[in-house]
């Protein structure tokens, strides 16, 4: 399939006349072609398809049809009866009122297309050029950032579960391209185990003989595969059983095949499969909260005057908010999107990001760090680090009691940290010591090189200031951007399976979002006015009392 690039495609005249008549206040698919001139052309997605083929459909209208599909919250078959039903639709895709449409399984081609590498992320890039073209989004203000769990499609299932239905996943892949292998395998006893999909109750009887029994058969089917097909690459299906009793059982001294324990060692949760069917989901646990999924990270502009436009969206397997960090300001700094004053939680701060977001894109990382140990932080326990006083200069460190180290050492284990040694002349007479040092004949101190070190004595100093704390406020509202994700737009449960997809799904909606923002906000030519303050407030107003900052603006 190729495409016909179709550049400057005017509304038709009747579709333009009959969608003004019969929507004079607009909408937003209307507001998306007068204001953006549609999002996407169909020069944006030539690379997209090979060169020779028969035409396939406009990418560009898909694209806005897949955006206009998450705004709404509709299914593909109801986005495909819009675009042949919605007089807005076919404003915005510039169709002829007579145009029939299409089939709704194009859109999950175009999705299925939109998965592969970073296409999705050079859509939201194409959308975020228009807005910076038309000026609706600038480089080098306020942003920040904040994540949110998302659930997989997969059914949550027990160890029990998972390597029955992975073994049944993979008869299944067998009957159907090798069928000639399972003669002489499968039996009536087989058909019994792995002939329908799982289901458990909560206290299933004989759960390890029967795990056991399971992984028995699984080791079976993959040592046949390998008999009649030695060298060949297995099926995904086969692949996963695989990587499953690599996770799940153990080969012990005498050669039999039991289920894995903890004294074996269990595969850790960043690594371990959940579901044959959603290999890249993960168990999370954030204090009080477990699922099985992803975590998307949303970051938005949060500027004072204008409209908040989500810049970037991240979807990824489990891991920790400050590893999502470096990728978020290398997409912003391609898109010039680079924020001055990034505003983030706890879990995207460390020294060394304060250091490399300066360092490298000149961004002043805004959010609290951690006050390190709080055990020692206590003065009734012993000293913390702050307590000491350190002298790059002389490469010394002083303990409050007066005594000074002796031995400074920068060890590349312990790298970037420097490690100081007192001697235990020095710490036998100290009357702190058993609360300093408990159960060490001296106290030793671990350090960061001095403009890290700098760094960190400075930022927690700021986070004490009062205009700190009055910037850092503003963060809080990207938590109401993830209320509208999770609660409008369902983003909270994943409509397809693989984290590809998945972001798909994301970067969708964050265009809706962007979209409807931006089509609600009031036109420069708009007559509407705000109603003059009341009576009592204008008293309020006269004799300088205070009151709440929305009175003033007249609403």
């Amino acid at each position: 399939m190729s495409i016909r690039p179709r550049s400057g495609v005017q509304i038709p005249p009747l579709t333009a006349r009959v969608a003004r008549a019969s929507n004079p206040r607009g909408t937003t698919a209307i507001w998306v072609r007068d204001r953006l001139d549609g999002l996407w052309r169909d020069e944006d997605f030539v690379a997209w398809y090979p060169q020779d083929g028969r035409p396939g459909l406009s990418p560009a209208q898909l694209a806005t049809v897949c955006v206009l599909q998450f705004l709404h919250g509709l299914s593909d078959r109801q986005a495909a009866e819009a675009v042949r039903c919605r007089i807005d639709f076919k404003y915005a895709l510039g169709l002829e009122l007579d145009d029939p449409g299409f089939h709704h399984s194009v859109l999950s081609d175009f999705r299925d297309r939109l998965a592969q590498g970073d296409r999705a992320d050079a859509l939201l890039d194409l959308m975020l050029e228009r807005l910076r073209t038309a000026g609706l989004v600038k480089e080098r203000g306020r942003q920040r950032t904040d994540s949110t769990y998302v659930l997989s499609t997969a059914r949550e299932l027990t160890r029990l579960e998972l390597v029955t239905e992975a073994v049944r996943a993979a008869l299944e892949e067998l009957a159907r391209d090798a069928t000639e292998m399972l003669d002489g395998l499968v039996t009536a006893e087989w058909g019994e185990r792995y002939g329908r999909p799982v289901r458990m109750c909560s206290q299933p009887s004989h759960p390890v003989a029967r795990l056991t029994q399971t992984g028995l058969d699984a080791r079976d089917l993959l040592g046949r595969f390998q008999e009649n097909r030695p060298g060949q690459v297995l099926g995904p299906m086969l692949e996963v059983l695989r990587q499953i009793m690599v996770q799940h059982f153990v080969v012990d001294a005498r050669g039999q095949l039991r289920p894995r324990t903890e004294r074996d060692g269990l595969a850790p949760a960043r690594i371990r499969i959940e579901s044959p069917y959603e290999t890249e989901a993960r168990w999370v646990r954030r204090g009080n909260t477990r699922w099985t999924g992803y975590l998307t990270h949303v970051t938005e502009t949060c500027g004072e005057t204008s409209i908040n436009v989500i810049t970037d969206v991240a979807t990824v397997a489990s891991a920790a908010d400050s590893t999502a960090l470096p990728g978020i300001h290398a997409r912003l700094r391609h898109r010039r999107l680079l924020p001055a004053q990034h505003l983030v939680d706890g879990g995207y701060t460390s020294v060394a990001l304060l250091d490399a977001a300066a360092r490298d894109h000149r961004i002043d990382l805004v959010g609290p760090l951690n006050r390190g140990n709080p055990q020692k932080s206590r003065r009734e326990k012993g000293f913390a680090r702050e307590d000491f006083t350190i002298d790059f200069d002389q490469r010394q460190v002083t303990c409050p009691a007066g005594q000074t180290s002796r031995t400074w050492l920068e060890p590349p284990a312990m790298a970037p940290y420097t490690v100081v040694r007192f001697h235990a002349r020095q710490c036998d007479p100290c009357p702190q010591r058993t609360s300093c040092a408990p159960g060490l004949s001296a106290r030793t101190v671990n350090f960061l090189p001095r403009h890290l070190h700098e760094l960190l004595i400075r930022h927690r100093a700021d986070q004490h200031d009062h205009e700190w704390r009055r910037l850092y406020a503003s963060r809080s509202g990207v938590e109401g951007t993830v209320n509208e994700f999770v609660n409008n737009h369902q983003m909270r449960r994943c409509r397809y399976r693989g984290l590809a997809r998945t972001h798909v799904q994301h970067v969708l909606t964050a265009i809706a979002v962007n979209i409807e923002r931006l089509a609600q906000q009031e036109p420069a030519t708009s007559t509407h006015r705000p109603r003059r303050p009341t009576m009592f407030q204008q008293y309020l107003e006269a004799r300088g009392l205070p009151r709440p900052l929305w009175w003033r603006q007249g609403k």
